[in-house]
């Protein structure tokens, strides 16, 4: 299990002069898209044992509603919907062979996402889309090649000459490993502007019940469809660029004898999700040796002295990381609400939470 940190400081007026130091990656604009289709989490159990014909399996249904209930997750928006479903009966078994199936949906529906985001960070942006330099694209949903980023090469009618970087199947630490790239890009990179686009479709793990895999109820709770951009430079032009965070320091770290407790593997029924019951222990009993780690250079011990993007996992995750670290509440109310909102997005989950943290600065600040 792999648990990555990634410093910001403060946004606008209240530590403006940080602005001022040159070299320092910046995320210049933020833009964000899910599909038009949701489900409301408080009916999906009825609907996810009717599509997928699973009703007979009446224990099976009230468990997953407990889960649904406990969720704290209000709506998920996704690209599924009944008609598809209906069109491709393999994906509601829970075996039957359909990678080919869902690699014919995630292929296009991906980076189609994936643009909707590039295109409002990039209106926020406000700069000509020729100065992009850079484009990473993360995805758990799907691998292809010529990748998605390739496709959104050509959906953006980015320059021929851009630097591409496609990065698959990192799960749901990825969106925090990819502002630490793109930020050894622009800073590594005179003058690159960075444009970074994480995009899900959970199609990729949606599949009918299975009573010999219980934990493949949580992923049908857990995750929806969202595409998240960014876009990052060093030395904002004044007047022409306007700078929200700043990306001061980034750190990873792996927490020893956890690989067999998180596995997602593709095989040709999907993607198959695996986590044990463990996981949330795991990471409420490393998180403040990470946190000790990662900010003791600059002095910061006390945990709500700063703000927080924190990827919330799941809604066990977001109460023990508070509770062990002895949070007020309001330091994860932008994690709260993105999962109540929108439900785990995987890697566009953090970038999400980023965007909320920024609307709520700037209201602040009116």
């Amino acid at each position: 299990m792999s648990t990555a940190v990634t410093m910001l400081t403060d946004t606008w007026s209240r530590r403006a002069k940080r602005f001022e130091i040159e070299g320092y990656a910046k995320i210049l604009a933020i833009g964000t898209a899910t599909p038009a289709n949701w489900v409301d989490q408080t009916t999906y159990p009825d609907f996810y044992f009717r599509i997928t014909n699973s009703q007979h399996l009446l224990e099976h249904k009230e468990k997953f509603r407990r889960i649904c209930n406990k969720s704290n997750i209000r709506k998920r928006h996704m690209v599924l919907t009944e008609e598809l479903l209906k069109k491709n009966p393999n994906l509601c078994t829970y075996n039957d062979a359909s990678l080919n199936t869902r690699q014919d949906i995630l292929v296009s529906e991906v980076p189609k996402l994936g643009k909707e985001a590039a295109m409002k960070a990039i209106k926020v942006w406000g700069r000509p889309i020729s100065e992009i330099t850079h484009l990473v694209f993360c995805t758990t949903s799907g691998v292809d090649m010529p990748g998605a980023d390739f496709q959104l090469t050509k959906l953006l009618g980015l320059n021929s000459s851009v630097k591409r970087l496609m990065m698959y199947q990192q799960g749901c630490n990825a969106g925090a490993a990819m502002l630490r790239l793109a930020k050894d890009l622009a800073e590594n990179n005179k003058g690159a502007r960075v444009l970074v686009v994480c995009s899900e479709v959970m199609l990729s793990v949606f599949r009918g019940p299975s009573l010999q895999q219980e934990d493949n109820l949580l992923a049908q709770c857990l995750f929806g469809d969202g595409s998240a951009a960014i876009i990052i430079g060093t030395d904002p032009r004044p007047g022409l660029e306007t700078p929200l965070f700043e990306l001061i320091s980034a750190a990873q770290t792996i927490i020893p004898d956890t690989d067999s407790h998180l596995k997602l593997h593709v095989r040709e029924m999907g993607l198959t999700f695996h986590c044990s019951k463990a996981v949330p222990t795991f990471i409420t009993q490393n998180v403040e040796d990470c946190l000790v780690k990662a900010f003791e250079p600059y002095g910061i011990s006390d945990w709500n002295s700063i703000f927080w993007v924190l990827h919330p996992g799941g809604n066990a995750i977001v109460e023990g990381v508070e509770e062990t670290l002895g949070l007020a509440p309001e330091k994860l109310r932008a994690s709260r609400d993105v999962l109540s909102e929108y439900g785990n997005l995987t890697s566009a989950c953090v970038l999400f939470i980023l965007d909320e943290v920024r609307k709520k600065s700037k209201k602040d600040e009116q």
